[in-house]
């Protein structure tokens, strides 16, 4: 039986120095862009019932879930997601406290990725979600604290808008069941034009069908809502979306947003389990979106508690590799003394290293025999002074 206990599983990785750095720092930043936007940060279990996440549900294939049983026998999976385990947490725990309700977090969720393609099945995820309020003003305040965390964390990136309903109100005019139009969807949702055109040939032709087929090219500014009105001719309600998408697009171009705001009208992730808005967010050296929201007002009926609410989860992992890429990480700095405590002083030489860090001196403390292991240790890590500790305290220039 092979033996598997000097590598990791498929999908994970070990974390290491500058990377643990990395993380950390781009977590401090979007908590504390979180906070003061007036969330308040949550943590929910690294283990859930299954039938949080059943696929009605989630929208999650079960088989892309990493599942376990309890020492009862009940189906259990590690956390796909993020936004159900809260869903849950506000309808019990939090049932009494007032609408609107923001909450952030920042905890790893586990999901298998067929194939990988470059992503991770062990995911820092880091978000927020505003549960009990809706309209412009909801979706203006998410979409704006998601600018402003990326933008506080690299200096290129850009924002996506689309509408889910759009894609729905189309969708439901083709002639087919729930589960073609699903992999419509994802279709769309990968650009996969050629597939996508395939699909649609087994569909008798009609507007909505035309104006599916060309969903992954309306892509761009202002003039793709143009293009879109077009396509969906006098249907109330695909117009209805378009004309709110307009509005929010209006209002996130005063905001600043400038070309880093792009219209996606092939922005269809999970459209069963969005309502309205969707945006992603992408950064320059990541192939992959870093941050993925939108409106999810049905959700919380699932709970028995019927409630409006948006929110987006940021991948920490991608966002940090980024910003180690590009420097925008501050380096950790080496020691300033290596301290050194001659027998019998030890402890002595452990105060004296706590006395520098009081100093904003960074010492590190020497767990080496004696003074010249201590010496050639400095030297090949590049700290400038030895503090020898003994009857009296004696600071050697190591000469690097």
């Amino acid at each position: 039986m092979k033996n598997y206990s000097q590598i990791t599983p498929e999908g994970t990785k070990d974390l290491l120095f500058e990377e643990c750095l990395a993380n950390r720092t781009a977590s401090s930043i979007l908590g504390n862009v979180f906070s003061h936007r007036g969330f308040h940060e949550v943590l929910t279990p690294g283990i859930e019932f299954y039938d949080l996440f059943s696929e009605d549900i989630s929208g999650i294939p079960m088989e892309y879930m990493f599942k376990m049983s309890d020492s009862k026998g009940r189906l259990m999976v590690m956390r796909p997601d993020s936004t159900l385990p809260i869903a849950r947490m506000v309808t019990t725990r939090l049932k009494n406290m007032e609408y609107p309700i923001r909450l952030f977090y920042n905890q790893r969720v586990y999901r298998y990725n067929p194939g990988l393609t470059g992503r991770s099945n062990e995911v820092m995820q880091a978000g927020i979600e505003l549960i009990g309020a809706k309209g412009r003003r909801a979706d203006l305040e998410v979409i704006t604290t998601a600018v402003e965390a990326l933008s506080k964390c690299v200096p290129d990136f850009r924002i996506e808008i689309g509408h889910a309903g759009f894609f729905r109100a189309l969708a439901q005019k083709l002639p087919v069941n729930k589960e073609y139009r699903e992999k419509i969807r994802m279709l769309i949702e990968s650009k996969n034009y050629s597939a996508l055109n395939s699909k649609l040939d087994k569909i008798e032709n009609s507007q909505a069908v035309e104006a599916i087929r060309k969903l992954p090219r309306l892509f761009g500014g202002i003039e793709v809502l143009e293009e879109a009105r077009t396509l969906c001719g006098d249907d109330e309600e695909a117009l209805g979306k378009l004309a709110y998408l307009q509005e929010i697009y209006d209002h996130l171009s005063k905001y600043g947003l400038g070309e880093r705001l792009i219209i996606d009208l092939g922005l269809v992730q999970r459209n069963d389990y969005y309502s309205g808005i969707v945006f992603s967010g992408y950064v320059l050296g990541s192939g992959e979106p870093v941050l993925i929201g939108g409106r999810y007002d049905n959700l919380l009926d699932s709970f028995d508690a019927p409630a409006p609410a948006i929110g987006f989860g940021i991948n920490v992992d991608a966002l940090a590799r980024v910003m180690l890429k590009k420097g925008n990480i501050p380096q950790r700095k080496q020691p300033d003394v290596l301290v050194h405590g001659l027998d019998g002083h030890e402890t002595e030489a452990i105060k004296y290293t706590e006395t520098l860090s009081q100093a904003s001196i960074l010492g590190e403390n020497s767990v080496f025999e004696t003074e010249d292991e201590a010496m050639e240790y400095a030297r090949s890590k590049g700290i400038r002074k030895l503090a020898i500790v003994g009857d009296e305290i004696k600071t050697i220039d190591t000469g690097v």
